[in-house]
């Protein structure tokens, strides 16, 4: 969201202010010396000018006045009356002629007419000397200006003197009507600059302020604009500059974008774990296969530490994972409650700058649950193969050297130490025959040869070669079938799954008691077949199920062994059915009974399939 400047927080106001500020300052410095000037100007020309009429005045009177000889005077007074009258001003408040005498001869105040001829009692005429001087009129208030100037005869004698009262208030009127004039003129002038500094000041900030909206877009990431370039000033450049640089940002972001997109499809898609952390061991980083090894959430795992997240603070610091990052192995609980413990193998690298300073720790999660399982598999195997070879090779043995020492003259012991031999030789050649099987698919160099044909008569088949051998096996067993109605057809290598059937229905034959029953069920589904077969025998420990098709694997070892059982019969059987793309389960409890189920892919015959 933009923050909206208030006008007089903005650089705006504040140039405009500072340019009316200067402005005022310097009228206010100039209007001070100037009204300053003016002032002492004006009432000194004024005063000056005054002391010349009044020496002017005075000298016109004196050939009047120094005249009485001539005239009477009243005809004296008249002729002095008229000089004043005629020397009047607008200056001028009023102009008074007395003789030596301090007769009143003559005054142009109309309300003291009445004076003339009297004498004079104003103090300001006392000596008959030269004065100029200011004084506060008594009836107005107002400032004024006094001249005395003594009347001189031909012969330069004092005949009287002249009393001059000027208007020096209206002197200061005019002034400060100057003054207002100026005032007047300065705040025009003030807003007058004021509206061409706000002007200016936007042409200044206007710029900068679409600047300043252009680094506000690029800080929300919309590189799409551009600033205008106005002129080829300052601002022009820094503008093109600008511009510039949100380009070189857009394409740095983009790449950087580019980058972090490339990295989080490599962590996502990595089938290893992957943890980064800062230069204190906290985790910054962590990809999807890693949580899901380490079976916890990102929230717990980002800002924990990686000792924490890998509980080997007990016996590992980060120093000294630092100093000699080696792998090591991690054992964990699975998500999934019903699988093993996961094993992981931990490698450990430094995040390094170029300075050398190390700023944290990758670790690379390998899961070799797997591979370690494969291991112990394969040593299992080994070791169940040379098991399984070696009892029939040591019986075998000892027969033959039985034989070599003299047995074989014994008519009565020799066929049977031959008969015995022979049956642990068919043993061993069952058994490599079978592990050639599983080998050939393991390697998928197995072809099945698929034919379509009636399961459920390929059932009844097998069954009825084993209801027909109960009779010659001492265990008794009773077979109890359960079929679908329908005819199932499918596609499915006849001798293979004929050999899958056999190895279920001999097992439960094996592990199932004297008279017990085995329930032989064949169903349908939407899109599969179901065959599944019941005994009721010693049943599977619940730690067991999911090893009974393993190679070699036996629930009853001694009795599997007694019976000439090889141990790959299941394991055989689950990779044709895979192999059929099927799949093969089992559900048991002990000392009730095991059942063996087989799932196959089936669509519903259709008559136009033959037509």
């Amino acid at each position: 969201m933009k923050k909206k400047v208030r006008f007089f927080r903005s650089v705006n106001f504040k140039i405009a202010l500072t340019f009316i500020l200067i402005l005022l300052v310097s009228i206010e410095i100039i209007g001070a010396y100037f009204i300053r000037g003016l002032e002492r100007s004006t009432i000194e020309n004024f005063k000056t000018s005054m002391d010349t009429q009044a020496e002017t005045l005075a000298s016109t009177l004196g050939n009047h006045l120094g005249n009485q000889e001539d005239m009477d005077n009243s005809q004296q007074n008249n002729e002095i009356q008229r000089v004043l009258d005629n020397s009047d001003s607008n200056d001028v408040l009023e102009m008074e002629v007395v003789d030596e005498r301090n007769n009143i001869r003559a005054t142009t105040n109309v309300r003291e007419q009445y004076m003339v001829g009297n004498k004079n009692d104003d103090t300001y005429i006392d000596d008959f000397s030269t004065k100029s001087l200011v004084a506060i009129d008594e009836a107005t208030s107002d400032r004024v200006q006094i001249n005395i100037q003594p009347i001189q005869s031909a012969g330069d004698t004092v005949v009287g003197a002249l009393y001059i009262k000027s208007d020096l208030e209206q002197q200061y009127r005019e002034i400060n009507n100057i003054v207002l004039i100026f005032i007047s003129s300065s705040l025009i002038a003030v807003f007058i600059s004021m509206v061409i500094a706000i002007l200016v000041a936007r042409s200044i900030t206007q710029p900068i302020g679409e600047m300043r909206e252009q680094a506000l877009r690029i800080a929300k990431g919309d590189y799409s604009r551009k600033i205008p370039v106005k002129g080829n000033d300052e601002l022009g450049e820094l503008a093109t500059t600008f511009n510039q640089l949100g380009e070189r940002i857009a394409e740095t972001q983009e790449a950087m974008e580019s980058e972090r997109n490339r990295l989080n499809s490599v962590l996502s898609h990595m089938t290893d774990g992957v943890v980064a952390t800062d230069r204190r061991g906290k985790v910054i980083i962590i990809n999807e296969m890693a949580l899901s090894l380490l079976n916890i959430e990102r929230e717990q795992a980002v800002g924990q530490s990686i000792l924490t997240l890998f509980d080997i603070e007990e016996n590992y610091t980060l120093r000294k994972i630092l100093e000699n990052p080696e792998e090591i192995l991690l054992e964990r609980s699975s998500a999934d409650q019903n699988l093993e413990n996961v094993l992981l193998r931990v490698d450990f690298s430094m995040i390094r700058r170029e300075s050398g300073f190390i700023s944290g720790l990758v670790a690379v999660l390998h899961d070799v649950t797997e591979q370690e399982k494969n291991e112990q598999e394969r040593r299992e195997f080994v070791s169940n193969v040379s098991h399984e070879l070696r009892t029939p090779l040591t019986s075998t043995r000892s027969y033959i050297e039985a034989l070599s020492e003299g047995a074989w003259q014994d008519q009565d012991i020799a066929p049977k130490f031959l008969e015995v031999t022979l049956n642990e030789t068919d043993r061993m050649i069952r058994m490599i025959n079978d592990l050639l099987n599983l080998s050939r698919m393991d390697n998928g160099n197995y072809q099945l040869q698929l034919e379509y044909i009636n399961f459920k008569e390929l059932v009844n088949f097998v069954l009825d070669r084993f209801d027909m051998m109960v009779d010659e096996q001492e265990k008794k067993y009773h077979i109890y079938r359960e079929f679908t109605k329908r005819e199932l057809w499918v596609e499915v290598d006849t001798d293979r799954m004929i050999q899958v059937v056999d190895n279920l229905m001999n097992n439960a034959v094996k592990y199932s008691p004297d008279g017990g029953t085995i329930t032989v069920r064949l169903v349908e589904t939407h899109n599969n077949i179901i065959l599944s077969v019941a005994d009721q025998g010693i049943g599977i420990p619940p730690n067991d199920i999911n090893k009974v098709f393993d190679r070699f694997y036996r629930v009853d070892k001694a009795r599997a062994r007694k019976q000439g059982g090889t141990g790959l019969g299941l394991a055989i059987s689950k990779e044709v059915v895979k192999a059929h793309g099927g799949n093969v389960w089992v559900e048991s409890r002990e000392h009730v009974g095991s059942t063996f189920y087989i799932s196959l892919p089936y669509e519903p015959y259709e008559e136009d399939w033959w037509e």
